[in-house]
């Protein structure tokens, strides 16, 4: 058979069964209920993001976290998952091309004649250069190279999920831990007051002018006290260990100083689109395995059709090394093979079935990835809301139990009432000041997780918004557009 130009190109240009890749369509709402007063956005575009965790100005925050993509042992297992799904691409990229092969051997084989006895030796040599194309007709091996090219860019996506997880846990755990080292003075201030306030009961009740009952009373007070703090030095121990795992490290070779909280606490913008939810990674992740899924279905209907490779080799093959490259001995082979399959009693309509039947399954997955996303998002906004009003109230109530403190305590000085209302006072505003920082605990995560559910802060970059055929993201449907 003579292989024109022609033939050639027409072979190349061969057509790919199954359907080319759509991102699947969500309905997308034009704002996030919770925001408030969220108005018609242009996201900064242009503008990088950057390190997310910056908006907190705190160097200690921002020195922990840059450690977390280099040191993190989950984040090295999906960097290195990462590149083999890389190397998986470039496989099937290779395999468009022709291959190129060599062989060569020399073998000394002997036999005895049965009926003379007589001993003869041999000598075989060769050597041969093949080669072999695979002619992709129906584009079974570029569907098969688009599944991998998918398969890596969610690869990629997913790293940067457990990358994103791994850096929002460490700054939860880190502001958490902050706010316990506030307890914890605060506890340490009370311990020293009640301590005083023990050791002038203690001499009242020397000189007589104290019953039994108060002194128990400021005992008591002190020892709870002191229980209370040591039960927050074993959390914060936990939460210490916690962020050296996070570090990659081992909880004895890492501690993080006692200091003070020194961070901005950022302030949620008024204009927050929900198209921000496109360059969340698990997002990207569901969304490029809806296209490896898609590109499956073509590699599945391609095992309807036949397979064309086309083979040449040559070599020479001869008893003599001294004579082997001589003329004589060249042998040549040069022709196309055709192999597919006649009868499978339905085996490849099974796997074509089997296929669409994934695509429909990562459709959904994505789908319900995408409302995941938004019901995230919204838990957030709702909580950080209703918290901003909720401090205020517990820093007015701790205000003036604070108030009520300092009263009962000149009163008790004048002699005016009994230990037991100072007790009763202090345990009041001991507790408000609990509640305060706990309240502010809850606002610091939840700021943390907020900025994780929107994939890393509050403006879009251009350079993680997808075409509509790769990359990590989510379709804006027409409505999403405008504003509300």
């Amino acid at each position: 058979m003579k292989i024109t130009p022609f033939l050639v190109a027409m072979l190349l240009a061969g057509c790919a069964v199954g359907p080319d890749y759509q991102r699947p369509s969500v309905a997308m709402p034009t704002h996030f209920k919770e925001a408030k007063g969220w108005t018609q956005a242009t996201p900064q575009d242009a503008q990088s993001k950057g390190d997310w965790w910056s908006v907190y100005h705190d160097a200690t925050l921002d020195s922990l976290l840059r450690q977390v993509s280099i040191s993190n042992q989950n984040v090295a297992n999906y960097a290195a998952q990462y590149r083999q799904a890389q190397a998986l691409a470039g496989q099937s990229r290779a395999e468009l091309l022709p291959t190129v092969g060599y062989d060569a051997s020399s073998t000394r084989s002997g036999s005895r004649a049965s009926t003379t006895g007589q001993r003869s030796v041999s000598n075989s040599h060769a050597a041969d250069l093949s080669a072999s194309w695979e002619l992709d007709l129906w584009g079974k091996l570029r569907r098969t190279l688009e599944e991998n090219n998918a398969s890596a860019e969610a690869s990629k996506a997913e790293l940067a999920n457990i990358t994103l997880s791994a850096q929002s846990e460490l700054a939860q755990d880190y502001f958490q831990t902050r706010i316990i080292d506030e307890k914890i003075a605060l506890y340490q201030r009370s311990i020293d007051a009640y301590q005083r306030y023990l050791t002038v009961i203690q001499n009242k009740y020397a000189a007589g002018s104290e019953s039994r009952a108060t002194l128990a009373q400021a005992q008591m007070q002190l020892e709870s006290a002191r229980a209370s703090a040591q039960d927050y030095q074993w959390q914060r121990a936990q939460l210490e260990h916690a962020i050296a795992l996070l570090l990659g490290r081992a909880p004895a070779d890492f501690s993080l100083p006692v200091a003070k909280l020194d961070a901005a606490l950022p302030a949620i913008p008024n204009s927050m689109p929900s198209q921000l939810l496109q360059r969340r990674p698990d997002i990207a992740y569901a969304e490029r395995n809806v296209a490896a899924a898609n590109a499956a279905v073509g590699v599945a209907i391609a095992g309807y059709y036949p397979d064309l490779t086309l083979s040449a080799s040559g070599g020479v093959s001869s008893s003599a090394i001294n004579s082997l490259f001589s003329l004589p001995n060249r042998v040549w082979s040069l022709g196309p093979e055709l192999s597919g399959t006649l009868l499978d009693f339905g085996a490849t309509s099974s796997k074509v079935e089997q296929a669409r039947a994934a695509y429909d399954a990562s459709v959904a997955s994505y789908r319900q990835a995408v409302l995941t996303g938004m019901g995230e998002v919204e838990d957030y906004l709702v909580q950080l809301n209703t918290l901003q009003g909720e401090i205020a109230s517990q820093q007015a109530a701790t205000d003036a139990a604070q108030e009520s403190a300092r009263v009962t305590r000149n009163q008790y000085d004048a002699g005016m009432i009994d230990y037991l209302d100072v007790a009763t006072t202090e345990n009041s505003s001991l507790s408000a000041q609990q509640s305060l920082l706990s309240l502010q605990s809850a606002q610091w995560v939840s700021s943390v997780a907020l900025i994780a559910a929107l994939g890393g802060g509050w403006q879009a970059d251009a350079t993680n918004v997808p075409p509509n055929t790769s990359g990590d993201g989510i379709r804006q449907s027409p409505v999403a557009a405008s504003g509300g």
